[in-house]
């Protein structure tokens, strides 16, 4: 278990899946978080997904969103790569800079990780924003990145962090 400042993370377990589902089934979070029309089952997809490690992120005894991560296993280029949703109910209030703060500190002092990259859609400045708060810089626009809702594909950001640059 990770202790932030105000948030608790720890593995996902199954126990997690309907709730985990049901903030990616909010219109908030299931425009940017996409999956087949059963979000549990993406969900488990994630769970049992071997080169994934998903936290799921609580905020005063309650669930209120997941963090996940996957390391570059080639060691030439080791970074970590780190994607998370919250629960619109809880947004603005720094849970999310702190949940990205607490798994970020926990890669470096137990895998040793430097580099963490974050992709989140172009057009989502909220998250953009969050993720600068906590140090992230933007790398450079991957065009045409993902196929989005209505079938087209959209723009990308890609976003690093260095260890060092991590913010409080």
């Amino acid at each position: 278990m990770l202790r932030g400042r105000a948030v608790t993370l720890r593995p996902a377990t199954d126990d997690d899946v309907p709730a985990l589902a049901a903030i990616r089934a909010t219109p908030e979070v299931r425009r940017w978080w996409r999956g087949d029309d059963d979000l549990a089952a993406a969900v488990r997809a994630d769970l049992a997904d071997d080169e994934l490690s998903v936290y799921a992120i609580e905020h005063e005894g309650r669930l209120v969103g997941a963090i996940q991560w996957y390391a570059e296993p080639d060691p030439d280029y080791r970074h970590a790569s780190l994607d998370i949703f919250l629960d619109p109910a809880v947004r603005g209030a720094g849970l999310g800079g702190d949940a990205i703060r607490t798994m970020v500190r926990h890669l470096i002092d137990e895998y040793g990780h430097h580099r963490f990259t974050i992709d989140p859609a172009a057009a989502n400045t909220p998250a953009i924003r969050a993720y600068a708060k906590v140090g992230f810089r933007p790398v450079g626009i991957m065009r045409r990145y993902e196929r989005g809702a209505d079938g087209r594909w959209h723009d990308g950001l890609l976003m690093d962090l260095l260890a060092e640059d991590l913010r409080d």
